[in-house]
């Protein structure tokens, strides 16, 4: 069963193939997403990361939260379902 997770406060030029290369050392990853505005097409500062098992979100919950990636703080959180 996969987890999504939310990844907030990141640095604008972080992209989906860096972040999802660093929370694969946490566990395997599904899918990651860095969120980008429609009409400028940069980065609106967080992403959505899918891990393939809860196990493996909960670990990279842990590593991640609060770990430094160029100069910001990651804030990781289980993500919340769209309503």
């Amino acid at each position: 069963m996969s987890a999504k997770l939310f990844i907030g406060n990141l640095a604008p030029e972080i992209t989906s193939i860096q972040l999802q290369t660093l929370f694969s050392t946490a566990g395997d990853v599904d899918s990651c997403r860095v969120i980008t505005d429609r009409a400028t097409g940069l980065s609106k500062g967080f992403a959505f990361i899918e891990m393939r098992s809860v196990d493996a979100a909960s670990a990279a919950t842990e590593k991640f939260n609060g770990h430094i990636l160029q100069g910001k703080t990651m804030k990781v959180n289980e993500a919340k379902p769209r309503i």
